[in-house]
């Protein structure tokens, strides 16, 4: 470190700064990966393994340093270094910004998908957009959420590698002109389009202490250029991009555009084809150029994963290069790209599941839409021939309906899988969102239920848990995760109970610490550390905590001697830009905040923290000192959740609904070890379909609903009486959609058991490590592999 300072800075130590320390590092690992990184490559090219390709809008990779280190076995010795430097190493990582590739669970399972099937010795690859900005930079200024752009990229991304000559060309609008060829067969040739240049840049991934280094590619739009184009030609072309440049930088310029104006939805329209058009050239030249085969041989070495719907147009554009490019048939393009694509769905929600306006669509990408339609008209006459009973529901599976495109129906149809990311979601799937495709299609639906990379959440974000189960297991748990149960053997044992509530103690005060620097808010490191980690949507039910949080804040107020623990209810999530509702979620979380802390006559028995800007860097901090895991969403609607796997992997009791992956941790965990409570998704999704539901019928019966309902209506939490009405009317006058009242009292009740249980010191230490134990279960590397012997069938290198 010194010698590359003084060659490279022209520093000594006692000049270097913090970010100095960062660039030089990062130098020194890069010499470790880069050559590593080119024999992977080399030894996939000639032993021509299968690959996998993971597209996904969404990659939450957080900082690399530290898991770069860690799987090049260099962490404790740099951590050593730099002490003996005089530099803080949290403070040296934490001059990496996290990469803003990506928001919730989609973009951090891809990341954990990409580094387990590194760390297995798989080959499989991660595409994706290289987003100038992130989704945005929360900041909560007076209580309120404020969008600040996410600059990411102000300085230097020391992991990526440019790859200008792996460019390709992406073509928009335009007309298509059909010519029959001599022997019958059809070619389509485009005029006047809007070129953009994909150009690629590479992200080494790092497998965990083996010699495999995997890639992410993400593309960046660039105005397109032609070599051989003439002065004066390419004079116009700069010319031309002066003029549209803004809308060719704006492709790859922010995660998720508003799409609430026509602008907004071409822009998001742009970018889902953009990706994966650059994904698929780049996939069949790489076919071409390092296997030799026919073309009609692309299954036995290509399989491509669709992370959710937003890459479902990587179908069509595989049958549009098939067939323009590569000369085939349609029959024949079709059955090798349904070979080839398997679809993973990440929610049953509606609004979700994408669909575009045909003219939108038609407009920006012609001949696409020409291969959708024809699609669809196949496969509309296949089941008018050959499902007669399924005639009536042809529009409610046509992938062409009411002028509208379906993408979840075009991902269903052109894959040879679909999954699901939870059993209860599959069945959800199976028994009625997709109900009709179940019925023609039993072979395709699979469930493969989320998991975490427990190296990352263990090993890199919890260092004095993982030393501490080292200790008591050995070693063997970092690469087989079930090995974690061995710790139930020690989990009546109150010498070992002490050393793990020692661990939780010490994570607990640096939390508090942390939230002192960043709030200013002294909070008591013995309390209940009660955590809801996750954006914030009506659904996930940050409304259901705050509710709760009201009624105790009430309680004392009444009776400042009530035997309360006392708890520190801790908060962070961001809301979509123009989720109205969202926001003034944020903004009630804050002002209940600012009164409660604030308020003498508790005795500090209640603490509400919002931490702005929720990332992976935030999560690490916080999940290592959860007590309590709030995985409260209402029943049917998480589809899985990955936070609940991470907190309780970290030692957290989970309180939460029969939703997602809490019937997992529940199968496993039993009701001795985690706090279940509420409608369960049968009686949801009930309501939803009979009705039966009055919210209005439990504000007029139960006293501490309507308390709180008339606090927020009364404006006692804002500064205008009608700051918080657009809650209350939600609630009353829409019939509560996500069911907050319903819910209510079961989960004071449960919150009861809570109390109960954390009083006795041993018996929650003891549910503790029973939950640390089972979650080896929710290793990503039992997913993968899951992956890997049912959807990809590809082998180890």
């Amino acid at each position: 470190m010194k010698e590359k300072l003084f060659h490279e800075k022209g520093k000594t130590i006692a000049e270097a700064t913090e970010k100095d320390l960062f660039y030089v590092l990062t130098d020194i690992v890069n010499e470790q990966i880069i050559p590593v990184w080119e024999n992977t490559k080399k030894i996939y090219k000639n032993k021509k393994l299968k690959q996998m390709y993971y597209l996904s809008i969404e990659y939450l990779i957080g900082r690399l340093i530290k898991s770069n280190l860690s799987n090049c076995g260099m962490l404790t010795a740099t951590n050593e270094a730099l002490k003996n430097l005089g530099f803080d190493p949290e403070k040296v990582y934490a001059e990496e910004d996290d990469a803003g590739l990506g928001n919730g669970g989609l973009g951090r399972l891809a990341a954990g998908f990409l580094d387990t099937l590194a760390s297995l010795h798989y080959p499989g690859h991660g595409f994706g957009i290289r987003y100038r900005f992130g989704l945005f930079d929360q900041r909560i200024i007076q209580g309120n959420q404020v969008e600040l752009p996410d600059d990411w990229l102000n300085e230097p991304y020391p992991w990526e590698v440019r790859k200008e000559e792996e460019a390709v060309t992406i073509q928009f609008r335009g007309t298509v002109h059909m010519f029959r060829r001599g022997d019958g067969s059809l070619e389509f040739k485009y005029e006047h389009t809007d070129k953009v240049l994909a150009v690629p840049y590479d992200i080494p991934i790092v497998g965990y202490g083996n010699e495999v280094v995997n890639t992410l590619r993400l593309w960046s739009a660039e105005p397109y250029y032609d070599i051989g184009d003439s002065v004066t030609l390419a004079h116009s072309k700069f010319l031309h991009y002066l003029d549209h440049h803004h809308d060719i930088e704006q492709i790859s310029g922010f995660l998720y555009p508003d799409d609430s104006s026509f602008e907004g939805k071409v822009l998001r329209l742009k970018q889902q084809y953009f990706l994966v058009s650059a994904t698929i050239q780049n996939i069949i030249q790489d076919y071409k150029k390092h296997y030799r085969m026919p073309i009609r041989k692309l299954p036995k070495k290509v399989v491509i994963q669709i992370n959710d719907t937003h890459p479902s147009l990587a179908i069509p554009e595989m049958m549009r290069i098939l067939m323009d490019e590569e000369g085939l048939g349609w029959d024949e393009a079709w059955d090798l790209t349904t070979r080839i694509f398997a679809y993973t769905n990440h929610t049953i929600m509606s609004e979700a599941l994408e669909k575009w306006p045909i003219d939108l669509f038609k407009q920006l990408l012609p001949r696409i839409y020409m291969i959708v339609e024809e699609i669809n008209e196949r496969f509309c006459k296949g089941l008018w021939l050959d499902h007669p009973e399924l005639r009536d529901k042809i529009p409610e599976m046509a992938i062409i309906s009411y002028g509208q495109i379906h993408m979840a129906r075009l991902a269903i149809v052109g894959s040879f899988s679909v999954n699901g990311v939870a059993e209860i979601h599959t069945e959800i799937l199976k028994k009625q969102v997709m109900k009709h495709f179940y019925t023609i299609s039993k072979e395709k639906f699979n469930n493969k239920t989320n998991g975490i990379t427990h190296r990352r959440w263990l090993l890199q974000a919890n260092p004095r848990l993982a030393t501490l189960i080292t200790e008591i297991i050995g070693n063997k748990w970092k690469m087989q995760p079930k090995q974690l149960i061995g710790l139930l053997r020690y989990s009546g044992d109150q010498e070992i109970l002490d050393r793990f509530d020692h661990v939780k103690h010490e994570n607990k005060k640096a939390l508090a610490r942390f939230i002192f620097d960043q709030t200013g808010i002294v909070v008591d490191d013995r309390s209940i550390f009660d955590v809801h980690i996750k954006r914030i949507h009506e659904y996930k039910r940050q409304l259901l905590n705050i509710f709760h949080i009201i009624y105790l804040y009430n309680e004392l107020k009444e009776n400042p001697n009530l035997d309360l623990t006392p708890r520190t209810f801790i908060f962070a999530g961001k809301a979509a830009p123009n989720y109205h509702l969202a926001k003034e979620v944020i903004k009630l979380i804050n002002t209940v905040a600012s009164i409660v802390n604030n308020d003498g006559r508790i005795r500090g028995k209640l603490k509400v923290i919002f931490l702005e800007n929720y990332n992976v860097s935030l999560a690490e901090k916080i999940i290592p000192a959860a007590d309590v895991s709030e995985q409260i969403s209402t029943a049917s609607k998480e589809a899985s959740g990955t936070g609940n796997m991470k907190l309780m992997m970290n030692g957290a009791v989970t309180i939460g609904t029969m939703d997602g992956a809490n019937i997992e941790i529940h199968d496993l965990v039993g009701n001795e070890n985690m706090f279940i409570f509420g409608l369960t998704a049968d009686e949801v999704l009930n309501y939803y379909k009979n009705g039966g539901y009055n919210a209005r019928d439990i504000y007029n019966t139960d006293e501490r609903v309507r308390d709180v309902l008339e606090q927020l209506n009364s404006g006692e939490f804002g500064e205008h009486v009608i700051e918080f009405k657009d809650i209350y009317y939600n609630i009353l006058y829409h019939n509560d959609p996500y069911f907050v009242l319903k819910d209510f009292e079961p989960y004071l009740e449960a919150h009861e058991h809570v109390e109960q249980a954390y009083r006795n010191r041993y018996q929650w230490l003891k549910m503790s490590v029973t939950n640390i134990a089972h979650s080896g279960k929710f290793s990503s590397d039992q997913t993968i592999q899951k992956y890997v012997n049912v959807i990809w069938k590809i082998h180890r290198l």
